[in-house]
């Protein structure tokens, strides 16, 4: 448990550090024998120990001291509902969180988009953080996919590893990026349907994303 919560630590200062989280935004959990690992609601990372990442049974109920981060309900839905998924993290990014304020879905302008698991990213609808109501319509964005953005507030990015989570988190931050960019000039050129099938069947022997799209509806 202690490699675990040292994992799940050190990704949580690797977002810090690239800017995708900043002071006491967004969260990371990582799924643990019986339940998952949280990162603790309201700390910033720099303050951050090991001990202080809260264990969760897999209802939802903490089992270590610490108040879970408030968004607890979505990682517990969505490991509940993919059990391919063992690490979820949730950014505040800059150009994800302008996208999804913008409630506008990622369309496929480049290939890339594939790391997140289909032809788009999607924006889940607006719901309160912390609420059942945003856990539910995380879980319809994130049908078939490993991200989502969620309006007005961020994005969501999972994996089969931690590493893997966090890759998706990275990589869809610079696609949203390079598509605010894009967006400066005038609508890019989307990708059709062909094409993106030409992708996913490059991806199944592309270095770390071998694995990673699942293209489903």
């Amino acid at each position: 448990m202690n490699a675990d919560r040292e994992s799940l630590l050190a990704i949580t200062r690797k977002l810090s550090v690239l800017g995708l989280n900043r002071g006491t935004s967004g969260n990371a959990s990582m799924r643990v024998e019986g339940g998952f690992l949280i990162t603790p609601s309201g700390m910033a990372v720099e303050h951050m120990s090991p001990e202080d990442l809260v264990r969760m049974d897999a209802e939802g109920v903490p089992q270590s001291a610490g108040k879970p981060s408030s968004e607890w309900r979505f990682h517990k839905d969505i490991y509940q509902s993919r059990p391919e998924i063992n690490a979820v993290i949730h950014t505040h990014s800059p150009f994800a969180t302008s996208m999804a304020c913008l409630r506008r879905e990622i369309p496929p302008f480049h290939y890339m988009i594939a790391v997140a698991g289909g032809d788009t990213i999607r924006c889940a609808p607006y719901a309160l953080f912390g609420s059942q109501a945003l856990s539910d319509a995380a879980l319809q964005a994130l049908q078939g996919r490993y991200a989502c953005l969620l309006a007005n507030h961020g994005m969501i990015a999972a994996g089969g590893t931690l590493q893997k989570a966090f890759d998706v988190a990275v990589e869809v931050e610079s696609l949203c990026e390079q598509y605010w960019r894009a967006l400066q000039v005038g609508e890019p050129c989307i990708l059709s349907t062909q094409e993106m099938t030409e992708v996913f069947e490059q991806f199944r022997g592309y270095g770390n994303w071998a694995t990673s799209p699942v293209r489903k509806a």
